[in-house]
């Protein structure tokens, strides 16, 4: 078995000198950082920097993670590239790993996924261990993995693990990793052991690095031939809808810019954006409604002025009136309390003439 795999790596040195290692001085991250050592010999970046000739905590060439429960690293390609494969160097401390090195443990059951983002459920498999234990995992490991992706991520866990011995070290999952190399074309487009020849169909943006077999299309093409989107779609996989177009037929498959112009209320060259006028359709309704608000307020202030004044005129001209009134109605009594003088007067008159009249007839 060891012999076999000195016999794999040989073979995988032979390849690796044509294809370039692509992760090699790239972003890197992982989950939980060893705090008991300083931050450059615990660093994620440790694992891409070209540096693996101590393989030990001290030396400053590895990733160092803590005790948790889930490990996971990676490395961002900072593109979407194809890959060939990946080689792992483990942090041994310098020792043979086997059943006497305690560190041994700490990769069984790894995976690595590539993906397109760092969330791995969303990219692919790599490879799962399955199969290694204690005596037959191997201090580097070459895993062929003739896949595209930027992000290769590289995970374990020990929620529950039935396979592992008995030992502290493996009740946690670690990604202490000295080295993690990817090999495979520096640029898009390309295939073959030099990356050289150019992907058969030109509407190809990844194609296997070994067959040229299409993996993924330009934007605006789909499918095993990379043949133009459908009607009303356009982009990355054809996975986007055409907007607002005067004429859907003129929707460019590429970027989905409308050709002939937008419907009417929408504009922009994709014409997913509402006009102004339809935009502020709710809006002047909220300000017609709020101005037909003010204005009746302003008309029942107005209402309630004008009473105001008309109360207040009628009120004044009732004062004059009173104030006119009253003289006359003095007048009116002086009047009268001097007829009745006349009348007493009068009286007293009558009284003397038929005084006089008696005397006259006696």
């Amino acid at each position: 078995m060891p012999g076999l795999y000195v016999y794999l790596f040989i073979g995988f040195l032979s390849v690796s000198v044509a294809y370039e290692n692509i992760a090699l001085k790239k972003p890197a991250y992982q989950q939980n950082r060893y705090t008991g050592v300083s931050v450059a010999l615990s660093q994620a970046s440790n694992a891409v920097d070209g540096l693996k000739s101590n393989l030990s905590e001290m030396g400053g060439e590895c990733v160092i993670s803590g005790n948790k429960k889930t490990a996971t690293w990676w490395v961002n390609l900072t593109k979407i590239l194809s890959i060939h494969h990946i080689t792992i160097y483990y942090r041994t401390e310098n020792e043979p790993l086997g059943s006497t090195n305690r560190h041994t443990t700490d990769f069984l059951g790894f995976a690595v996924y590539i993906s397109n983002s760092t969330d791995k459920l969303k990219g692919n498999l790599c490879f799962k261990d399955e199969d290694f234990n204690v005596t037959t995992i191997p201090p580097v490991i070459n895993i062929t993995c003739p896949m595209h992706g930027q992000y290769v991520i590289y995970y374990n866990e020990r929620w529950s693990w039935t396979s592992c011995p008995n030992t502290s070290r493996c009740h946690y999952a670690y990604n202490d990793l000295c080295e993690l190399e990817v090999y495979g074309c520096p640029f898009p487009g390309v295939y073959g052991v030099r990356c050289s020849i150019p992907c058969p169909d030109p509407n190809c943006r990844y194609c296997h690095i070994e067959t040229g077999t299409c993996q993924g299309c330009k934007p605006g093409y789909q499918g095993h031939r990379c043949e133009e989107c459908e009607f009303a779609t356009y982009g990355d996989q054809c996975k986007e809808a055409c907007g607002q177009c005067q004429d859907l037929t003129k929707c460019h498959y590429k970027n989905g810019t409308c050709l002939t112009g937008c419907k009417a209320g929408y504009h922009g060259v994709l014409c997913k954006t509402l006009s102004n006028r339809v935009d502020s359709c709710t809006d002047q309704l909220g300000f017609y409604i709020t101005l037909g608000l003010l204005c009746g307020c302003l008309l029942l202030n107005g209402f309630c002025i004008a009473y105001i004044v008309i109360l207040r005129q009628s009120r004044s001209q009732k004062s004059q009136k009173n104030q006119f009134e009253l003289p006359t109605l003095k007048a009116i009594a002086r009047e009268i309390e001097a007829n009745d003088d006349y009348q007493e007067l009068g009286e007293t008159d009558q009284d003397s003439t038929l005084y006089k009249a008696l005397q006259y007839t006696s």
